[in-house]
């Protein structure tokens, strides 16, 4: 099996404590170095600059060092985990700031000869979403339709070339006991050592 780079992207927004969601990717990162991958860490919640509040703002290529060092692990990355807890039905404000500042033009898109559809700059790269959440995970897929996950993937990471794109669902993690928490740390190791 060949070897490959990964970008952990830990979505959850609280830096100071640990969650279940930092040991979800820590799982996740010790079965892929067990089985020779490198691993990033890229931590959302320690992105200190300001939210963008315009068009002029987002296009700016001169961009904060933190930015930078985040966009050039993502370009040595093979394959992308994104971990965080579902936040009013969404992603967590922190995360989608992270995802704003990170993935600008010419970073992760750029205008194309035509100017029709931007050229996807991060082609080649897959993507694994791990979400947390209260409710049941069958109810955040069927009857919401996972709809924040599907605008995660189809307007972030497909718009820029990133695919496949696979999604785990970790419901009701609030109630749930030692035996399902340690059963989700070993999945997540299992799939870190294939790099799923």
């Amino acid at each position: 099996m060949k070897t490959k780079n990964i970008a952990i992207v830990q979505g959850h927004p609280d830096r100071d404590q640990k969650h279940y969601c930092h040991a979800l990717a820590n799982a996740y990162a010790e079965g892929a170095t067990a089985k020779g991958h490198a691993i990033k860490f890229l931590d959302a919640a320690s992105i200190t600059v300001p939210f963008l509040q315009n068009q002029l703002e987002f296009n700016n290529q001169d961009l904060d060092p933190k930015i930078e060092t985040i966009q050039t692990a993502i370009r040595w990355a093979d394959h992308l985990l994104i971990v965080y807890p579902l936040w009013l039905g969404t992603m967590p404000a922190v995360l989608k700031h992270f995802f704003e500042q990170v993935f600008r033009p010419n970073f992760a898109f750029a205008k194309s000869e035509n100017n029709k559809w931007p050229k996807k700059l991060l082609q080649g790269k897959s993507a694994h979403i791990v979400v947390t959440m209260g409710m049941p995970a069958w109810l955040y897929r069927w009857f919401y339709h996972a709809h924040s996950v599907k605008s995660l993937e189809r307007n972030i990471l497909n718009f820029s070339g990133i695919a496949p794109v696979q999604h785990s669902f970790i419901g009701q993690i609030d109630s749930a006991n030692d035996s399902i928490r340690l059963k989700w740390l070993r999945k997540m190791k299992q799939m870190g050592a294939v790099c799923a």
